[in-house]
């Protein structure tokens, strides 16, 4: 689904918030909240919000890595396993 596809007023919330709820829950759908004809916000269920989060942070995690690659702070395999062997850090 668009977001374009699931926009409602700000006014339409404050009336139907139980129904908007059942109804994130159900599709798993973000729906996008105007104010005077412009989106404001975005209303989305916990389990769609919590994956986001997850992927965010995996993303973050990945992107940290790349940095650390472009910065030479690599080791080989071979030589890591023996640190790990070792016990060192």
């Amino acid at each position: 689904m668009k977001y374009s596809e699931n926009i409602k007023p700000i006014s339409y919330l404050k009336a139907h918030a139980a129904e908007i709820s059942r109804s994130l829950n159900e599709l798993r759908e973000p729906m996008v909240i105007t104010q005077n004809g412009e989106a404001r916000m975005v209303v989305q269920d916990i389990r769609s919000y919590e994956q986001t989060q997850e992927t965010l942070a995996l993303l973050k995690i990945l992107a940290l890595g790349s940095q650390e690659v472009e910065q030479g702070k690599t080791l080989d395999a071979a030589e890591g396993f023996h640190r790990l062997r070792r016990g060192d850090r």
